[in-house]
Parts: C-alpha cells; sequence; structure tokens
C-alpha cells in the first residue's frame, strides 16, 4: 500500500491494490491499534511475527517505537511459550533447521540460505531453552526472537542475521509423543556425532561467511556450553549469551547497585542460588571486576558463595590428571541457612527453579542489610526466585531489585512506588554484537564484557537510580546499545583486538552511520534519458 503511482505501474501491481497510497505512518498506526485489541500474549506473538514476514521495516519500526510493551513478547517471557507451542502454532520456517542426519552436508545446506553477506549467526541446540528445559527444534524461537533484538536494538541489518537450530534429538518424551513436534523422533544424541556435527557447523560457518562472523551460542545445555566455549572460543568469533551476556548485565547491577549504597563491589559478599553457567559466568566476571579494583583474584573468589540443589558449594578440587571437577557441599541444606551462614550483601537467583527467594530468605536479607541486593534473574517469570512485589514489601522498600524477565511496578502501603530493574541481556549482546561485527573481532575477550558492564552501569542517571531503576529504561535501549557499540568498537581498536582496517577515527559517527533505515526504499529505475546525438 506504501508503493508509488509510478511504483505500482513499473512492477506491475496498478489495480491490484487498492488506489490509495498509505504512508508508513498510517501503516503503523493500523499495526498498533490491531494488537492493542489483543489481549493474550501468545496471539500477539503470532500477530507480530506473520508482520515481520510480510512488512520487515514496518515490524522493526512498531517494535522499535514501543519497544517496553514489545520485547515482551517477541523475547522472554512470551517468545519461552512460542517456543513450547511451536508446532502448534506454526506458520511458516523462519532461519535454519540442521539435523545431525545431515552430518557431511552443512556447507551445502548453507548454500540453500538465500542471504550471502551473513555477519552473525545465533546457534540453538533446543536443550535447555530458558528455564523450560529441552525442547529441542521447538527452540528455534529463541534464535529468531535474539536476532530481532540485534536489528531493534543495535540497528543491525536483519539480512545480515542467520537463526540456527541444531536438532540431535531431545529427550522430551512429552515431545516425541507429539504428533505436531517438528523435529527428530529420537532421543538426543549425546555420542562423538554431537561434537563432529557442531565441529562440522563452524567450520561450515567461517567457510561461507568468513572467519570474523559472528556465532553466538545460545541456550545449549550445562554440559556442553562451557565446553564449546572454551573449545571454541580462540579458534572463531564466538561468544555464549548465557554465559557472558548474562554475566555482563549482571555485573552492571551490582556497578549500579554500589552508586545506590556507597559501598565499592570489592566489599560485597555475594550469594548465588544456582551453580550452573549463568552463576559461573557471572561469578566470573565479578571476580575481573573486584581485581581490577584492586583485590588479588583469590581475594575476589572468597567473596562469593554459590548455593545448589546439593547445598552450598565449600570447596572445589581441580583433579588434573583426568580433569575432573569434584563438588563438596557442606552441612547447609537450604537457601536460608546459607544466608545465615555467609550473611552476604547480595543473592543472586540463576537456578530456573522457580521461588527459591523465599519471605523469610527476603526478611532475613532486609535484617543484614541496610540496602540488600536481590536478582531474581531467572527466565521466564514464572521461574524467577522471587516477585518484586515481595522483594520491595518484605524489605520495606530498602532492597535494590533486578529480575531477569519484567515485573510491573509496585506500590507500597504507604505510596512509594518503584520500577524494578530488568536484567536483560537486550541490554548487552546487540551492542556487543554490533561492535564486533564493525571492528572485524577474530576472539571475544571477557575484557570486552566486562567493559560492557561499566558501560552499561554509567549510562544510568542519578533520577533513574533514584526510582529503583538498576538500568536504563527499555525505551532508550537503541541509544544505550549504540553507545556501548561505540565504547566496545575504541576498546578493542585500543586493545589491539579489531582485525578491519582503516580504523575510523570518529567511533560515534562511524557505529551510527551503520544502522539500519527502517525507511521504504524506493523500487524506482534509474531513469534518464540519452543526449541527441547532433547531425552532421
Amino acid at each position: 500500500m506504501a508503493f508509488s503511482l509510478q511504483e505500482r505501474q513499473i512492477l506491475g501491481l496498478q489495480g491490484l491494490l487498492p488506489p490509495k497510497i498509505e504512508s508508513q505512518d498510517i501503516q503503523a498506526m493500523r499495526f498498533q491499534r490491531n494488537l492493542k485489541k489483543m489481549t493474550e500474549p501468545l496471539e500477539k506473538y503470532i500477530y507480530l511475527m506473520g508482520i515481520q514476514e510480510r512488512n520487515e521495516k514496518l515490524f522493526y519500526r512498531v517494535l522499535m517505537e514501543d519497544i517496553e510493551e514489545l520485547m515482551p513478547i517477541v523475547y522472554t517471557p512470551t517468545v519461552g511459550l512460542a517456543c513450547t507451542q511451536y508446532g502448534h502454532i506454526f506458520r511458516r520456517p523462519k532461519g535454519l533447521f540442521i539435523s545431525i542426519l545431515d552430518r557431511g552436508h552443512i556447507r551445502s545446506i548453507l548454500d540453500n540460505w538465500p542471504e550471502t553477506n551473513v555477519a552473525a549467526v545465533v546457534v540453538t541446540d533446543g536443550e535447555r531453552i530458558l528455564g523450560l528445559g529441552d525442547l529441542g527444534v521447538f527452540g528455534m524461537g529463541i534464535p529468531v526472537g535474539k536476532l530481532c533484538l540485534y536489528t531493534a536494538c543495535a540497528g543491525i541489518r536483519p539480512e545480515r542475521c542467520l537463526p540456527v537450530v541444531i536438532d540431535v534429538g531431545t529427550d522430551n518424551e512429552t515431545l516425541l509423543k507429539d504428533p505436531f513436534y517438528m523435529g527428530l523422533y529420537q532421543k538426543r544424541d549425546r555420542s562423538q556425532l554431537y561434537d563432529d556435527l557442531i565441529d562440522e557447523f563452524m567450520e561450515a560457518v567461517v567457510d561461507k561467511y568468513g572467519q570474523d562472523t559472528l556465532i553466538q551460542f545460545e541456550d545449549f545445555g550445562n554440559h556442553n556450553a562451557f565446553r564449546l566455549m572454551r573449545k571454541y572460543r580462540e579458534k572463531y568469533c564466538t561468544f555464549n549469551d548465557d554465559i557472558q551476556g548474562t554475566a555482563a548485565v549482571a555485573l552492571a547491577g551490582l556497578l549500579a547497585a554500589q552508586r545506590a549504597i556507597g559501598k565499592p563491589i570489592t566489599e560485597h559478599r555475594v550469594l548465588f542460588c544456582g551453580a550452573g553457567e549463568a552463576a559461573l559466568g557471572i561469578a566470573n566476571l565479578i571476580t575481573m571486576s573486584m581485581v581490577e579494583k584492586g583485590l588479588t583474584q583469590d581475594e575476589a573468589r572468597k567473596k562469593i558463595w554459590m548455593f545448589d540443589k546439593d547445598g552450598l558449594l565449600v570447596k572445589v578440587v581441580v583433579q588434573s590428571k583426568h580433569r575432573h571437577v569434584v563438588f563438596h557441599f557442606s552441612f547447609v541444606t537450604s537457601f536460608l541457612d546459607a544466608v545465615n551462614v555467609i550473611q552476604p550483601t547480595a543473592i543472586i537467583g540463576v537456578s530456573g527453579a522457580g521461588r527459591l527467594f523465599t519471605h523469610d530468605v527476603l526478611k532475613k536479607m532486609g535484617t543484614l542489610n541496610k540496602r540488600p541486593i536481590i536478582f531474581a534473574l531467572s527466565n521466564p517469570t514464572t521461574k524467577a526466585e522471587c516477585t518484586a512485589e515481595d522483594a520491595y514489601t518484605l524489605t520495606d522498600g530498602r532492597c535494590l531489585f533486578a529480575s531477569g524477565s519484567p515485573f510491573d511496578t509496585v506500590t507500597l502501603a504507604d505510596g512509594r512506588v518503584f520500577t524494578p530493574g530488568q536484567g536483560n541481556n537486550a541490554y548487552i549482546f546487540p551492542g556487543v554484537a554490533l561492535a564486533v561485527i564493525l571492528s572485524g573481532v577474530r576472539h571475544i575477550s571477557d575484557t570486552v564484557f566486562l567493559e560492557a558492564a561499566k558501560t552499561l552501569a554509567d549510562q544510568l542517571t542519578d533520577e533513574e537510580l533514584a526510582e529503583g531503576r538498576l538500568y536504563p529504561p527499555l525505551s532508550n535501549i537503541r541509544e544505550v546499545s549504540i553507545q556501548m557499540a561505540v565504547k566496545v568498537v575504541r576498546f578493542v581498536y585500543a586493545n589491539n583486538m579489531a582485525f578491519r582496517y582503516p580504523e575510523p577515527k570518529d567511533k560515534d559517527t562511524f557505529v551510527r552511520s551503520t544502522v539500519w533505515d527502517i525507511s521504504y526504499d524506493s523500487f524506482l529505475p534509474d531513469i534518464y534519458d540519452l543526449p541527441t546525438p547532433a547531425l552532421e
């Protein structure tokens, strides 16, 4: 409907469209009004994804204009629901599906993808989708949603983004009995064939798109996530968002909290609920931040504790001969007991096990600390360790709270209003990805995520901190991502990590000049008259 009269005539569309020529403004208004009529999040998700398929620029315009309202639809928590229902709401495929039966042919499968200038790949094997567990190929909703935010938040061109799901089967018995499941009907392959498949995939991506192609790992099981990150981080341009992205956004929240409390991060004691990939990633980055502020690594590690389903982790022994890690848990077998023993200044929930920050835990944190730090980061909302309302109410509004999925504002009995911080990885990975793509980084160091965390914390204003926020409003996420990309580009060039030359002198102008334009392109050909030759 936005095609001009000339475009309609040249493209053979005249008469196939109503006579009115609509502006993108009117189209966006129709889109937004239709969304407001819908009440169910999954219904909104299906409608949004349909618009993305039909009119990509309009989709991203509406998403960017109402990012606070729509990010929970295209990303967590609704994307989790969409993944569980993927085969039931399926309209048309998005992304690339590679199964273990395709071994030896992945390069030719990549050739089937219509875009040839891919710069960023988000890949999952579907084993640990959010806190929902093994969803197999239904996990494709996660790479699709992540790459939506690459474009909406950082302005990365959508045709340069490739979502991929690796199908090696699923151990989810419900899916194996579901006639609408769309993956292999087999148990998850955990043999050497799995590693061979991932190796082949990585080699095929760089062979097809180049050594500096960004490959983001997403929602792999704990046993594979760290192993694959260690295996590939020095060989490819790759990162794991569940480990490194989560770590950066959590550290940014702690750095913002230290401004509110007036206590440096080196004086905090942090207790984790959960000891999986997210917890270990966050702990590693907190340690790096503390070391940067003057502590030794041993001193920093003594300030970080972890509690898992078996109790409080008190000792880790690395048996170098066999490279085994042995966990010894103390007699402290409840999280409340752990809080009483460790007396932390901050508790961080990354267990994916629901409401483990009980009322007694929250009250105790309020007793131990004038301004307790409470991060309930598990996704989706139903898996969060506590609600924002409980955290603020049971600490008399004194806590500094952040969650992984969004919570509404909280009004206490005395009328005070708090805006919960959302420790959303979307504050980190789009800006980092844009910087990595633009600067030609070959290997992504943890120092890049440390820089990203500091940049995010610095963008929080004093006014926003006073409202209870630990992160900038999501409505500002495009500017937050652009500024982060600028800072990271400066950082990687200054530390000799960049491979794209010549180095841009004005990094800010350089980054902003690459942002994708959501205005419609003209389809008119270049029409001109030839000069009439002079007759002799």
